[in-house]
């Protein structure tokens, strides 16, 4: 693909002056600049820079096995964790895939333009794709999947909360003229409001795009009807999964390398995964964490890193329960726990340390507060004052390894300020039932390439996974401002009401920056994505 001069973004050769002049980083840059719809070869012309080469052509055939949790498939939209996708990948595609280098790349479309205040959005369908049953994608699809994704009446849709630029807010549903069909390969967005995320959010891992035969609710496998190069031949949960190469479907991306790909459940003790690993019967994994990086760079894998804004939140939730609708309770449990203690007993000291308001150095609109002051002492008197001295607090979390030590640190920590804690530790299969409803718990969250795409899924009172039951007219206000500048310089300005606000609530204890580590043998040629995303279609191995 190629875009001329005169199609460019009025904002794009700005943001690469801004490069030049040190005020933006790279990434940043390749972030915005796609998604305002350059490809990546463009953005990085100018910066006069070289698009990285691709891969050249892999040795075909082979299986190559991974240890993941497999977990139940479920509708796409509601989809709750990555390794759910990374199995619906196989046969299920995106309009759009967000890269490791932090550019946005077009799949099921080939391209896609906005208008200067990003309240139109101009979606080019990619021609020449088809299903697995054979029928043509088009336009129609396209239309028919923001209908799917703006009906908020779907208990548990990650998406519904993304668009709001599109719905009705009568009827929480799409708006008439929201999604227009120009043609078949055609299709524009027309914002009620603007909204620099709708790239992005496309390319989360809810954002999977599914036929027109699909039977909302239902397992996708089942009936596994969809663009991508794979076929589901097994997926049994918590034991493996197998997506085979669908022979009988003519790709559009041509022929990906791996005839197989198995997924191999270790359940949540990544003591049990580096035994796989050393008896040879995985070929990489999912993810690496704390004294087990040295174990498996003590195998002879390669390493491989990405330094993210993955993270993991500490939340307290005044909606369902008393305990913690009292702001200066809140506050105190929040300020008694360090977070740089919790960095070094919880993840061996392999990120860099957060401020509680889930805005990290690494997105492009991240701004400088004041320092919060750690204040242990003042947990008591505050809990005194309250009437809840004697009050238990339960904190409950997954028994993953780094998850329930980073969580056994926070608690340690309360105790020592004087609250009475509980600690209540579950396997994942319990945990993940009710995960955004306990009182008090820890859950992780993803990397995402804005900091406004966290902040407005989980405290926004409209956000799809609110977990704290937040619900601030001036923080959803804000919300709705920062969304709309394209400008990550004057969404700046806004982050600060931001940050400020979501961090004197306190709702969460988010103490640390993670970077994130995966392992593979020699002759595995994959790659660590910051969002934990698999793309099939680059893996392969050696001949």
């Amino acid at each position: 693909m190629t875009i001329k001069t005169e199609m460019l973004h009025p904002a794009a050769t700005m943001l690469a002056s801004d490069v030049r002049a040190g005020k933006l980083s790279r990434r940043e840059f390749l972030s915005r600049a796609t998604a305002l719809g350059l490809t990546a070869p463009a953005a990085y012309a100018l910066l006069g820079l070289d698009a990285p080469a691709q891969a050249q052509a892999a040795a075909t055939g082979g299986t190559l096995r991974v240890g993941m949790e497999v977990k139940a498939q479920k509708d796409p939209r509601t989809a709750d964790w990555p390794h759910i996708a990374n199995i619906y990948r196989g046969w299920l595609e995106y309009l759009v895939q967000y890269n490791p280098d932090g550019t946005f790349e077009g799949r099921l479309l080939e391209s896609w333009e906005a208008n200067e205040d990003a309240t139109q959005y101009t979606l080019n369908v990619r021609p020449g794709v088809t299903w697995n049953n054979g029928e043509a994608f088009t336009a129609d699809d396209v239309v028919r999947m923001f209908e799917r994704w703006t009906d908020a009446s779907v208990e548990g849709n990650a998406m519904a909360s993304r668009f709001l630029g599109l719905v009705d807010d009568t009827t929480k549903a799409l708006r008439d003229g929201a999604v227009v069909k120009i043609d078949d390969l055609t299709v524009q967005l027309v914002m009620s409001m603007s909204d620099v995320a709708v790239i992005a959010n496309l390319s989360d891992y809810p954002a999977a795009v599914v036929h027109s035969s699909y039977v909302d609710g239902s397992d996708p496998s089942a009936n596994p009807i969809g663009t991508g190069p794979y076929l589901p031949r097994e997926v049994s949960v918590g034991q493996r999964a197998i997506l085979a190469r669908n022979e009988g479907h003519s790709w559009w991306g041509g022929t990906v390398p791996l005839d197989e790909i198995h997924y191999i459940d270790f359940g949540t003790d990544p003591a049990a995964m580096v035994a796989l690993a050393g008896s040879d019967e995985i070929d990489c994994n999912y993810e690496s964490t704390g004294e087990f990086i040295d174990v498996l760079d003590g195998l002879g894998w390669n390493k491989l890193e990405a330094v993210t804004a993955s993270t993991i939140v500490m939340r307290m939730n005044s909606a369902n329960g008393d305990l913690y609708k009292e702001k200066s309770v809140r506050q105190a449990i929040q300020k008694a726990v360090d977070p740089a203690v919790i960095l070094e007993l919880g993840y061996n000291g392999l990120g860099t340390t957060a401020e509680n308001h889930h805005a990290c150095p690494v997105h492009p609109e991240y701004a400088e507060i004041p320092a919060q002051t750690i204040d242990p002492a003042g947990l008591r008197p505050a809990l005194e004052a309250a009437g809840m001295a004697d009050t238990e607090f339960e904190l409950i979390s997954l028994d993953d390894g780094w998850e329930a030590a980073s969580t056994d640190a926070v608690a340690a920590q309360l105790r020592d300020a004087g609250a009475n804690i509980k600690r209540t530790v579950m396997p994942g299969s319990t945990f993940w039932n009710d995960w955004q409803k306990y009182p008090f718990s820890s859950t992780t969250w993803n990397h995402r390439p804005l900091a406004v795409q966290n902040m407005a899924l989980a405290y926004t009172s409209t956000g799809s996974w609110n977990e704290t039951g937040m619900a601030v007219p001036e923080f959803d206000a804000a919300m709705t401002q920062a969304l709309s500048l394209a400008d990550a310089d004057a969404r700046r300005e806004v982050m600060v009401t931001l940050q400020t606000i979501l961090q004197d609530e306190g709702y969460i204890i988010q103490p640390f920056w993670r970077s994130l580590y995966r392992h593979a043998r020699a002759g595995v040629n994959i790659d660590m994505h910051p969002s934990f995303e698999h793309h099939h279609y680059k893996w392969s191995l050696d001949a």
